[in-house]
């Protein structure tokens, strides 16, 4: 039986990323001490040891570091799951000594797209997966349409780019098309600039923050999905436009080509508002253009389905059940 520790969104800011995703909670008594009589050892921020589960999944390898080092300290022979997001990996391993903790403590580490691999120490690959996020299948739209819309989803931060998607909206001159942008505003000041260039420039709206329901069926009525991210371990909207039958045009970033191959014909330069819009009127323009990209996304559809998650999941999960945990490995300390 699996269980989430502590609840989704634990942290309260209703963003539900949880920044106390895989984190263990803390149990009432003394700070400092411990309260396992099983490991007198054991830190005090885990409850005792027979309601430990058999195996922790930590999600972000710096924020879940003091939760992933706990259950280690505590537990040395249960196995440990790491999934690395983007920050983790084209940010936080390389610089951060808790992120590269974490890496080296945890039994098994996942990645979300094969790319992400070679992001990884080498010596530490040995013990990584790839297994990419799924989403359900929704079907294609049909029917004539009357604007060809642009949808970018993602909230309003740095390192989704979305000023890249703004500044698009003014070099796009075809009249049917529209950049429609899906996400609150984390950055006050991109707010600002989203709403501005919602009154200049007649292309662009911003549609602000919608349920994930209303954003999959606005998602899958649109022409293209733009992802303009300058780094992502795995973007799962590239996967809910994909499964929707709605070509991408992404920024030529590690993330992005590992979730739609080397070989796709829609990467644009990060931060190239130029060419982002000049393949948007391509697409509008080309049809044969446009089919390709259809195509090339719906060739990689098979990857992104719930039962192939699931299986990859529960075989590596089944793996280190059966598997002994050394204490070498579980106690590992990164390197200074």
């Amino acid at each position: 039986m699996a269980q989430q520790w502590p609840a989704p969104d634990a942290d309260g800011d209703g963003d539900g990323d949880g920044d106390g995703d895989a984190s263990v909670r803390a149990p009432a008594g003394n700070p400092g001490t411990s309260s396992n009589p099983h490991n007198p050892h054991a830190p005090s921020d885990l409850p005792d040891l027979p309601d430990l589960p058999d195996l922790l999944i930590a999600l972000h390898a710096r924020r879940s570091a003091a939760s992933l080092d706990a259950f280690v300290q505590a537990c040395p022979q249960r196995p440990t799951i790491l999934l690395l997001t983007g920050t983790d990996l084209y940010r936080d391993i390389a610089h951060d000594a808790s992120a590269q903790t974490s890496l080296r403590q945890a039994g098994a580490l996942v990645v979300l797209q094969p790319a992400g691999l070679a992001e990884l120490p080498p010596a530490l690959r040995a013990k990584a997966s790839v297994i990419y996020q799924s989403a359900d299948t929704l079907r294609p739209a049909s029917g004539t349409r009357r604007h060809l819309d642009v949808c970018m989803v993602g909230h309003l931060r740095e390192e989704k780019d979305p000023a890249t998607f703004m500044r698009a909206a003014a070099r796009v001159h075809d009249a049917r098309v529209r950049l429609l942008h899906i996400g609150g505003a984390l950055d006050p000041a991109l707010g600002q600039l989203a709403e501005a260039t919602a009154r200049e420039q007649p292309h662009y709206r911003w549609l602000g923050a919608l349920p994930h329901a209303a954003t999959r069926q606005r998602l899958k009525r649109s022409f293209l999905m733009a992802i303009t991210s300058r780094m992502e371990g795995g973007a799962n909207v590239i996967i809910e436009a994909v499964t929707s039958g709605v070509p991408v045009l992404a920024s030529d970033i590690s993330g992005n080509r590992g979730m739609l191959g080397e070989d796709y014909a829609g990467y644009f330069p990060p931060g190239d508002d130029g060419a982002l819009a000049a393949l948007i009127e391509r697409c509008a323009a080309d049809p044969a253009f446009y089919a390709r990209l259809r195509s090339q996304c719906a060739a990689r559809a098979a990857l992104f389905t719930p039962a192939a998650e699931q299986a990859a999941l529960l075989k590596l999960v089944d793996n280190l059940l059966h598997t002994p945990v050394t204490m070498a490995a579980s106690t590992a300390a990164a390197p200074h």
